[in-house]
């Protein structure tokens, strides 16, 4: 390939590199991934280019998800040390963030089943963990970029008859999910900083029983420290458990020095980053974000530890 021909390839390529990894990220719930992904599809392309570009992104999406496939296929083998959680990733204060809008080729962006940033959030991407890898793709394609049953057809590789019957069990599989989606409207986003400022200001000022009425009966907390960093291997769920349980953590080092709310996955959460403890084993950085109930109780808390899943979140300066 000539140096003319190879330019003209990186420049179509990159017009499809928003909707790529977003898929990706989407597919494995995690933005590093989804960045190594789509460099990889890339290095691909160019290796071995497709005979026209006008099947480019049809192409491009093929290789992308049969590399995030293997990906889930390999973190499925090879296991995971304690509860996993996706990564989050800023998406602002816009009704459609940039960063998980899918741009069609021409302009214009598409939607479908799910609405893009509710197919970003805790909820739905936990929700994609009941799938197959196969299944996760199918109905990521036709329920959240809109593609036609043809389209994912020749995307995948399937024929369409197949790509009915896996997006049939895809749907049901996900059954649970919709029954309860909770989509990250404005009002939502509202109350949800205030119970995690509420929850924060409980524990700092050490009221336990504030702290507890804060929080659902059968409220869950799960922590994702992937073994390199201390984190509880299980959930722990019900109120008195889990106030006691994050109160003891705060008696246990000095309060944060830098602590932000940033909107991630739809819904602020908190941004923490700690002085250095002398136990290498403690986090230094922190992402703790909240799913509240019917009520407005906290149902869900959830504390992302992993520096890999932390690389991409703007940590806050020192107070």
């Amino acid at each position: 390939m000539d140096t003319r021909a190879r330019s003209a390839l990186v420049e179509a390529a990159r017009e499809h590199e928003r909707f790529l990894w977003g898929l990706c990220y989407r597919m494995t719930g995690v933005a590093a991934d989804a960045d190594e992904l789509v460099q990889e599809t890339y290095a691909r392309l160019l290796a071995s280019p497709p005979d026209s570009l006008d099947a480019l992104r049809p192409w491009l999406t093929r290789v992308a998800v049969n590399l995030a496939r293997d990906h889930l296929r390999r973190r499925r083998r090879e296991g995971y040390e304690g509860p996993w959680l996706p990564s989050p990733m800023e998406t602002g204060e816009e009704e459609v963030p940039p960063a998980v809008e899918a741009r069609l080729p021409g302009g214009g962006s598409t939607e479908g089943r799910y609405e893009l940033l509710e197919s970003v959030s805790f909820a739905f991407l936990l929700a994609l963990e009941v799938l197959s890898p196969k299944q996760r793709a199918v109905l990521l394609l036709r329920d959240v970029f809109d593609s036609s049953v043809r389209e994912v057809a020749r995307t995948l590789g399937m024929s369409e008859v197949n790509v009915k019957v896996v997006h049939h069990r895809a749907r049901a599989a996900m059954a649970a999910y919709d029954q309860s989606r909770c989509l990250p409207t404005r009002d939502l986003q509202q109350r949800t900083r205030e119970a995690l400022e509420r929850l924060m200001g409980a524990l700092l000022e050490g009221d336990l029983a504030t702290a507890e009425a804060l929080l659902a009966r059968d409220v869950r907390a799960v922590s994702d420290g992937r073994g390199e960093v201390r984190a509880a291997k299980v959930p722990l769920v019900g109120a008195q458990r889990v106030a006691l349980f994050l109160r003891r953590l705060m008696e246990l080092r000095p309060p944060p020095t830098g602590l932000a709310v940033r909107m991630l996955n739809g819904l602020p959460a908190l941004v923490l980053v700690y002085p250095v403890a002398e136990d290498p084993l403690l986090a230094t950085r922190a992402v703790v974000r909240v799913d509240l109930d019917e009520g407005g109780r906290i149902a869900h808390i959830h504390a992302v530890l992993t520096e890999r899943k932390l690389a991409q979140v703007r940590m806050p300066l020192p107070a």
